[in-house]
């Protein structure tokens, strides 16, 4: 499985985007897929994680009520809708991808994106 990520770009406080994160390969849903964030001399730090084996969904406090992570298995693709976007949201951000449990450590995961980038600015 290989990811490519998309759909960064800048956008003003208040704005929206949503990231796409599609997948090659079959067996894709079997995979549990997180977003993770990189802000300039940071550290990568989980965004949202949806599991594979029901879609249940996590995120991290600062984001939860405004991003919103989807999967659509038919399309091989996760997705991360980012609504009333803040400055402190601008990163890099990267999808990545295990099979079977989600989890929020970055290091669990062997398979990532190149990332794409969020700027929004104030």
């Amino acid at each position: 499985v290989q990811l490519q990520a998309s759909g960064g770009g800048l956008v003003q406080t208040g704005g929206s985007l949503r990231l796409s994160c599609a997948a090659s390969g079959r067996t894709f849903n079997t995979y549990s897929v997180g977003w993770f964030r990189q802000a300039p001399g940071k550290e990568r730090t989980y965004v949202a994680v949806i599991r594979s084996s029901d879609g249940a969904t996590y995120y991290t406090d600062s984001v939860r009520g405004r991003f919103t992570i989807s999967r659509d298995n038919a399309k091989n693709t996760v997705y991360l809708q980012m609504d009333s976007l803040k400055p402190e949201d601008t990163a890099v951000y990267y999808c990545a991808a295990r099979q079977g449990a989600a989890t929020v450590a970055p290091t669990l995961y062997g398979l990532w994106g190149q990332g794409t980038l969020v700027t929004v600015s104030s």
